[in-house]
């Protein structure tokens, strides 16, 4: 496994996705990576065009404006915040600290989620422990991850919870979460990765962002690439205590992210207006999304995200051959769920496209 990123998606000709732009058609469309298809909104794109005139200086100013906008959005100390060039950095950092803990590490995580911790921990010959995510509800099945805690006593443990949970899209009660963090040795560092934290709209979930700023061993992350629409500048932060960010900004990559990401960031926390068009853009579609596969009686895994996986009814890789030939770029496929394809939410007349291809395909007897 390539510990520079987690894998990528595949294409039918076995070119990564990330490179895709390389062999696609122009008119391909990218439904595959969670991007936001809406873009940068005007505000954002204004202020990295004026950033441009400070952009041959190293941008400690700007990383120092964001760590401060950012603590102060969350009402805790600045020091309680460290950012990098996307949350995967942050996720690299925490793989990073938990290498040089004294004995032999090891990552527990779900056995469907998202790879990149385990992709940097891979090097230091961590250990990974995977527990299958919960059949039916496909949470994080917290009661087995707690057994297998208790059974790795006395070795240093990362416990990485994505909530929501990518690939699925799905939840993890947060109480249930907040019990066992409470309860566990500090010996157990947790990573929450709540990425997709503003696409979620049960009344039930929230953030653990203030039980890891008085906790030295919880981690909470957070992105600008999804509903900020940010992912090409890369930009993203974890919330802790202050012990804990303290021993994890020295593993940053040289001066901290670039100034243009930090500059667009700055204008997305203040462009509330472009956060909830980008929102209701997502709903929209996903309510496409959900209405076709109700009509063809094709089920889908409960999303709070910007993306359903959705059952295809046939091998799944036939079916992202098939779309790829049809103009649609989809998910790849994933060995635990093999009937089940990935689809990143788009433009709600982007996915009327896909949803008109998926009704053809059943006239087929494609799905």
């Amino acid at each position: 496994m390539n510990p520079s990123h987690a894998p990528t998606e595949r294409a039918p000709s076995g070119v990564a996705v990330g490179q895709v732009s390389l062999s696609a058609p122009a008119s391909s469309l990218r439904l595959c990576s969670n991007e936001n298809r809406i873009g940068l909104s005007p505000r954002v794109r204004a202020a990295i065009e004026e950033a441009f005139d400070t952009s041959n200086v190293y941008p400690d100013d700007s990383c120092l404006a964001l760590t401060a906008a950012l603590a102060a959005s969350h009402s805790v100390p600045e020091g309680c915040v460290v950012h990098g060039h996307g949350s995967t950095e942050v996720l690299r950092m925490a793989a990073n600290l938990h290498a040089l803990r004294e004995g032999q590490g090891i990552l527990l995580q779900a056995g469907l989620t998202f790879e990149a911790l385990a992709a940097y921990a891979e090097p230091f010959a961590t250990g990974v422990v995977a527990v299958p995510l919960e059949r039916g509800t496909w949470a994080h099945d917290l009661p087995r991850m707690r057994e297998e805690a208790e059974r790795l006593a006395g070795h240093p443990l990362l416990a990485y919870i994505c909530n929501p949970n990518n690939p699925t899209g799905t939840l993890t009660p947060v109480d249930e979460l907040e019990d066992w963090i409470t309860s566990a040795p500090s010996e157990v560092l947790f990573v929450i990765d709540e990425a997709y934290f503003d696409f979620v709209e049960d009344p039930s979930f929230r953030s653990l962002i203030p039980t890891a700023v008085e906790r030295p061993n919880v981690l909470v992350l957070r992105t600008f690439s999804k509903a900020h629409a940010l992912a090409g500048l890369r930009v993203g932060y974890g919330v802790g205590h202050a012990r804990l960010v303290e021993s994890l900004r020295p593993l940053r990559a040289g001066r901290g992210p670039n100034h243009l990401g930090n500059v667009a960031a700055l204008a997305a926390m203040e462009d509330r207006e472009f956060l909830r068009l980008s929102l209701d853009t997502m709903a929209k579609s996903k309510s496409i999304v959900l209405d076709v596969l109700s009509d063809l009686g094709l089920g889908s895994l409960p999303s709070h995200a910007n993306f359903v996986m959705h059952e295809v009814n046939g091998p799944v890789q036939t079916y992202i051959d098939r779309m790829w030939d049809h103009g649609f770029i989809v998910g790849r496929a994933f060995p635990e769920l093999p009937a089940h394809n990935r689809i990143t939410l788009g433009l709600p007349e982007e996915m009327e496209r896909w949803a008109e291809s998926l009704r053809d395909f059943r006239q087929r007897g494609w799905v």
